[in-house]
């Protein structure tokens, strides 16, 4: 099951002791600085968690799986995550 942010916002509520309005506010914020970061093309690295960047992808050809039909799909940037080694650690079932 995902953690979606209304459970993610209901589960700050909950643990640090916000009320709902001041969780919804500050997952929010926290989410729009990570939206900069990554629009502005820097990575976000989150120790412990990971990091995320923006690569950019070269135009390529492809094709419509239904038509068969070849096309040029265009270059475009892309948001890519790599895992910390204690999280991989943590998901693998293995002590730090």
């Amino acid at each position: 099951m995902a953690l979606t942010k209304e459970k993610l916002i209901s589960r700050m509520q909950t643990q640090v002791g916000l009320n709902k309005q001041e969780s919804r506010t500050a997952v929010e914020r926290v989410l729009d600085l990570m939206k900069e970061t990554l629009a502005r093309g820097d990575d976000l690295l989150i120790s412990g968690f990971g990091k995320f960047s923006v690569r950019q992808k070269n135009a390529r050809r492809g094709r419509n799986p239904q038509t068969r039909e070849n096309l040029i799909l265009r270059a475009r940037k892309v948001v890519v995550f790599k895992t910390s080694g204690v999280l991989r650690n943590r998901i693998n079932g293995l002590r730090d």
